[in-house]
């Protein structure tokens, strides 16, 4: 058993005073031990933190304490190192980005789809009249994904709006949405309630509490997750891979990030081209000057980028 816990969670609920808060709760953290990353924001908060078992059970409790927070729903993992290396608690206009901030399309706390636990998820999911929808990105659904599950060509979950017009031929289903934790779902499922689908449900606790409760059977491969793990097992029932090296095609669930930072591609690669690669997807990014130093786990702590240059969002 780990020495140390990895909690994830996230809790809609207004917060006046966002920004302040963020800074305030970065030193509580800081005061833990704590390392992880999370987001606040006027809606709420979206977090992912690790340490000690007694420094989590006191942050949970301290979490719960506050009346905003009371109702929060911590996934917990043991781990044998802490997921993170770094503190971050950055303020933003949204916990998870989807683009919709008009309180009468979107609004988490007022209506969303119809929470299912695990168990019941279990029992309806392979019901003729369901839909089982992924509303997590392409390289998150690539990993691991439930069986039979629709998957949507995004790459990131504010691509979704754009997608509702491709799910309008399921509007006389009943939809069940799912992501990592459940946060994105909130989202998701009011959006389509908005959009005139009737029958909207949505998985509590996302892939990570149906893997802890019900034993993960039918999702398929892996659960990417936010932290340097970058992957986590969920089935214990009938587990089996999917996804294949970006660069071969041999059978691999090993997630990671291009070396370049300046790419930092997720994508699945076997330890040999791994090797071979040096943790990159491409030739291309193996020559790049800026390119990272591969240790075999493709999990790199972000630097500071130089100014003018685009690049997608490290994992750190």
């Amino acid at each position: 058993m780990g020495q140390y816990n990895t909690l994830l969670y996230y809790c809609y609920s207004t917060i006046a005073d966002a920004e302040q808060f963020a800074a305030d709760h970065l030193k509580f953290c800081k005061s833990l031990n704590l390392t992880g990353r999370i987001i606040v924001a006027e809606e709420g908060l979206n977090g992912t933190v690790s340490g000690s078992k007694e420094s989590c059970q006191l942050y949970m409790d301290t979490v719960h304490a506050d009346p905003r927070f009371a109702s929060v729903d911590f996934k917990v993992d043991e781990v044998d190192t802490p997921s993170f290396v770094k503190m971050h608690v950055r303020y933003k206009s949204e916990i998870v980005h989807s683009g919709l901030r008009d309180p009468n399309i979107i609004d988490p706390q007022k209506k969303t789809g119809k929470h299912l636990e695990p168990k019941e998820f279990l029992e309806l999911k392979n019901s003729e009249d369901v839909v089982i929808l992924d509303v997590r990105s392409n390289y998150e659904h690539n990993l691991g994904k439930f069986k039979n599950a629709i998957t949507l060509d995004i790459e990131n979950f504010r691509d979704f709006p754009d997608k509702i017009n491709e799910l309008a031929q399921y509007k006389d289903k009943k939809v069940v949405t799912y992501c990592t934790g459940g946060i994105k779902c909130e989202k998701a499922s009011a959006l389509l309630i908005h959009e005139g689908f009737t029958d909207v449900y949505q998985l509590h606790g996302g892939i990570i509490k149906y893997g802890k409760e019900a034993g993960g059977e039918d999702f398929e491969g892996k659960c990417y997750v936010f932290d340097n793990r970058l992957s986590v097992d969920v089935n214990t029932v009938n587990p089996v891979t999917i996804s294949t090296c970006y660069n071969c095609g041999k059978t691999t669930d090993k997630m990671i990030n291009c070396a370049n930072p300046e790419c930092n591609e997720h994508f699945t690669q076997c330890d040999e081209c791994g090797t071979v690669m040096e943790g990159c997807c491409s030739d291309a990014c193996k020559e790049h000057p800026r390119k990272r130093v591969y240790d075999g786990t493709g999990y790199y702590v972000k630097v500071p980028q130089p100014v003018n240059v685009k690049s997608k969002i490290a994992l750190a």
